[in-house]
C-alpha cells in the first residue's frame, strides 16, 4: 500500500470529460442529420406549393398597352393659316383642329358660277334658234309645191313641143334642188333639238348646266374641307407639322389622334400556352411603370395568326437548317377595371391569364 491516498475517480481525466458530455456526440448527429433530412423536404414542399400555385393561370411579360390611333389628314391641299390645338391637347368628336387657306377654293366657286351662266345663256340661244320653229321646213315646202307645179307645166309643153329642152331640164333640177333643201331643214331641227336634249342621267337638266353645277358643288365640297375636324373624340399627338404656314398635301398625315376610351392590352403568349385559354377567362394586369396599380381584365380574342405571320417578312422554313422557335401569338385582354393612373399606349405590362374557374375567384 502506498503511503498517498488514491485521487478521486476522475481527477486524471481532462477538464470537463465528465459523465454528460459523454452523452453530447449522439445528439449532435441527430440535430445534423434532421437537418439534412428536413431541408431537402422543405425545398420539395416549397417547389410543390410554388408549383401548384401556378396552375390554373398563364403569365407573360411580353405584353404592351394598345390605343386605337387614328392619322388625320386634310382632304385638300394648301396653307396652314388657322391652328387650333396642340399636341398633347384632348378634343372631342367634331372639333375643329386647323384651318387652311380658302380663298383658292372660293375662287373656284365663282368660276363655276360663271360656267353655269354662260350654259344658261347658251340654252337661251339654243331655244330661239330658228331651225326650231320649223318656218325653214314651211318654206322648202313651198318650193317643191311650186317646184313641182313648174315642173308639169314645162312637162306638157315639151310633150306638145312648144318648150325647149333647156327649160325642161330646169324645172325638173328646181324640183330636186327644192326637196333637198327640204331635208337639210329637217336635219337642222333634228341637230337643234339634240342639242336641247337630255340624257338619261340627269334627266330634265341640260348637259352643260348640269357640269357647272357639278364643278361648283365640287368647289363648295373643297371649301368645307379646308376646315378639318376631329373624326373621333382624343388625345393629340405628333402634330410637329401641325404649324401656321405650313403646307399642306392631301392625305398626308398631319397629327395623330389617340383614343384612350379604347385602351387594351396586347399580349403575345407562347403557343404552347394556348391550350387552356378560351375567350372570357380573367385576367390580372401589372404595368412596369405604376408597380401599384393592379388591374383586372378578361380575354376579349385570340389572334387568328401568329406574329410571324403578320410581319412584313415572314420566316421561311423551307431552308435545309431549320431550326424549332416557339411561335408567339397575340391575344387581346380588355381592361375591366379604370386606371387611377393615365394608361399611356406602348407600356410594358404583366399579364397573368386565370385558366382555373377555382384560381379565378380566388385572384378576384
Amino acid at each position: 500500500m502506498s503511503d498517498f491516498p488514491e485521487p478521486p475517480p476522475g481527477a486524471n481525466s481532462p477538464a470537463g470529460d465528465t459523465a454528460p458530455s459523454d452523452q453530447q456526440p449522439p445528439k449532435r448527429r441527430l440535430g445534423r442529420l434532421a437537418l439534412m433530412v428536413s431541408l431537402p423536404i422543405a425545398l420539395l414542399i416549397a417547389g410543390f406549393i410554388y408549383w401548384q400555385s401556378l396552375q390554373g393561370k398563364i403569365s407573360t411579360d411580353n405584353a404592351y398597352v394598345k390605343q386605337d390611333m387614328v392619322a388625320v389628314s386634310a382632304e385638300v391641299g394648301g396653307r396652314i393659316v388657322e391652328v387650333m390645338t396642340k399636341e398633347g391637347d384632348t378634343v372631342e368628336a367634331g372639333q375643329l383642329l386647323f384651318r387652311i387657306d380658302p380663298e383658292p377654293y372660293e375662287l373656284q366657286i365663282q368660276q363655276a358660277n360663271a360656267a353655269i351662266a354662260g350654259a344658261q345663256a347658251n340654252l337661251t340661244t339654243l331655244e330661239s334658234d330658228t331651225d326650231l320653229t320649223g318656218v325653214d321646213i314651211s318654206a322648202a315646202r313651198e318650193d317643191i309645191a311650186f317646184a313641182e307645179s313648174r315642173f308639169e307645166r314645162q312637162r306638157q309643153l315639151w310633150e306638145r313641143g312648144f318648150t325647149t329642152k333647156a327649160d325642161y331640164d330646169a324645172a325638173q333640177h328646181a324640183v330636186t334642188q327644192a326637196r333637198e333643201s327640204l331635208r337639210q331643214a329637217e336635219a337642222r331641227q333634228r341637230e337643234a333639238r339634240a342639242r336641247l336634249s337630255t340624257g338619261r342621267a340627269v334627266p330634265g337638266v341640260n348637259p352643260q348646266i348640269a357640269a357647272s353645277e357639278a364643278q361648283r358643288a365640287k368647289a363648295a365640297l373643297d371649301l368645307r374641307r379646308t376646315e378639318v375636324h376631329a373624326p373621333s373624340a382624343g388625345r393629340v399627338a405628333e402634330a410637329d407639322r401641325l404649324q401656321v404656314g405650313q403646307q399642306v398635301l392631301p392625305n398626308l398625315p398631319v397629327l395623330t389622334l389617340v383614343e384612350e376610351q379604347t385602351t387594351y392590352v396586347e399580349a403575345n403568349f407562347k403557343e404552347t400556352d394556348l391550350a387552356d385559354m378560351a375567350v372570357g377567362q380573367p385576367a390580372e394586369l401589372r404595368f412596369d411603370a405604376f408597380p401599384d396599380v393592379v388591374l383586372k381584365g378578361h380575354v376579349s380574342s385570340i389572334g387568328a395568326g401568329t406574329g410571324s405571320e403578320f410581319s412584313v417578312l415572314p420566316a421561311q422554313n423551307a431552308s435545309g437548317n431549320w431550326v424549332k422557335v416557339t411561335q408567339r401569338v397575340p391575344v387581346r385582354i380588355a381592361v375591366d377595371d379604370e386606371s387611377p393612373r393615365p394608361l399611356i399606349a406602348g407600356l410594358s405590362t404583366e399579364v397573368t391569364v386565370f385558366t382555373n374557374k377555382g384560381t379565378a375567384q380566388g385572384a378576384q
